[in-house]
């Protein structure tokens, strides 16, 4: 039996000649991070986090932070926050009705990428929330495969700015100028119609100007 594959995986493989390439890349998964993975991943900047919903649809979120925002805690656990966003809560939603969960990393100076399987849950009092300002919750993933993907179909892009909407040390962050749009009219917070107010009031798509707030 195979962790990896199915009928369909196999079909595949067998169809343009991979199989043993296959069943060598399996082999080479593991369950704990060792200190190359380790360090990749606690210094990258995003990454993209593919969740199942309770209907068996697939969504895939980009997560973004200061280098340090995934840290690894344990031999196979890591742990990241979860700030502020549309209020949706797509990806925790899903954690906390099917755990299992894929994370996907990658560094676009260096074209490489790591990828993680694993079963998640959401905490509201983790201890580790002081050491992230900001965040609202943590979510910790407890590895079951972890294995290196080929990077050359990874794009170069120059330079590692991050987003000026990343919390800083006191957990203070502009506020997001989408939710000024009139798209939303009636569907605020109390506390954002407020912010809304104090930024100028709403404005059209038209007048949008992105998230830059420099």
């Amino acid at each position: 039996m195979s962790a990896f594959y199915g009928q369909t995986h196999r079909a595949l493989q067998e169809e343009h000649g991979t199989r043993r390439m296959a069943d060598r890349l399996e082999e080479l998964a593991h369950g704990e991070f060792d200190p190359i993975e380790r360090g990749f991943i606690e210094g990258v900047s995003m990454f993209f986090l593919s969740t199942v919903d309770d209907r068996g649809r697939p969504t895939v979120s980009y997560k973004g932070g200061a280098p340090g925002f995934v840290r690894v805690v344990g031999p196979s656990e890591l742990a990241f926050p979860s700030y502020d966003g549309n209020g949706m809560f797509l990806s925790l939603g899903n954690i906390s009705a099917h755990p299992q969960v894929g994370l996907l990393f990658i560094d676009f100076e260096h074209p490489h990428r790591v990828r993680v399987q694993g079963a998640a849950r959401v905490l509201r009092d983790d201890p580790m929330m002081p050491e992230f300002p900001g965040a609202k919750l943590i979510v910790r993933v407890e590895a079951e495969q972890i294995f290196v993907n080929c990077g050359r179909y990874i794009h170069k892009v120059q330079g590692r700015t991050l987003s000026p909407h990343v919390p800083d040390a006191q957990g203070h962050q502009p506020f997001p100028t989408w939710k000024r749009l009139d798209l939303f009219t009636g569907s605020r917070s109390e506390r954002d119609e407020r912010r809304v107010a104090e930024a100028g009031g709403e404005m059209s798509l038209e007048q949008y100007p992105g998230e830059d707030p420099g």
